[in-house]
């Protein structure tokens, strides 16, 4: 199927509405006949996700609010396991635990990265997997370096991504150093 996986993913007939209300539904189909799908990772991606220390996940319970929560760790904290697998290792936080409930009744998460100095935009959409008792794997995702241990994995079986440009990122953002 050509097209952008995303724009299947993201363009509900309420969104192609609205799109068509503003004068820019051309685009949106544009966006989902044509174009790279961007269903698995490219060398670019990976390359960010590599050097990526922050990442919000925007996930949802199915009767309930979305949620979006920050998660961060070193350079690397998010790996890429293969083309369509992503991974990071949870550490302790504030023990709410909203996400992971949430993972646990609905697996769709959206990530969102920005890229520090050139304001590159990430948009990452997955299923994603609570992974408790796999010590190959918390190994693999620990980084000794770092004060905090992975208490458990979430893996993140990607099914679309979407890279943005700057535009409206602050130019304060942009000249911060990581």
């Amino acid at each position: 199927m050509s097209g952008r996986a995303f724009a299947r993913l993201a363009f509900s007939d309420a969104v192609k509405s609205v799109q068509a209300r503003y004068g820019v539904r051309d685009h949106g189909e544009r966006l989902e006949i044509s174009g790279p799908a961007n269903a698995t990772l490219t060398p670019q991606v990976t390359a960010m996700i590599a050097a990526c220390d922050s990442v919000f996940i925007a996930s949802a319970a199915r009767d309930l609010w979305p949620h979006v929560q920050h998660r961060g760790g070193p350079p690397g904290f998010l790996k890429a396991l293969d083309a369509e697998t992503l991974a990071f290792g949870d550490f302790d936080g504030n023990r709410q635990f909203i996400t992971l409930g949430n993972i646990a009744e609905n697996p769709r998460v959206v990530l969102l990265m920005i890229e520090r100095g050139s304001g590159r935009r990430l948009k990452l959409w997955a299923e994603a997997e609570v992974i408790d008792d796999d010590p190959a794997l918390l190994a693999r995702l620990d980084n000794r370096a770092y004060p905090a241990r992975p208490r458990r994995a979430v893996l993140l079986h990607v099914r679309a991504f979407d890279i943005n440009c700057r535009q409206h990122i602050p130019k304060e953002y942009l000249t911060s150093i990581m």
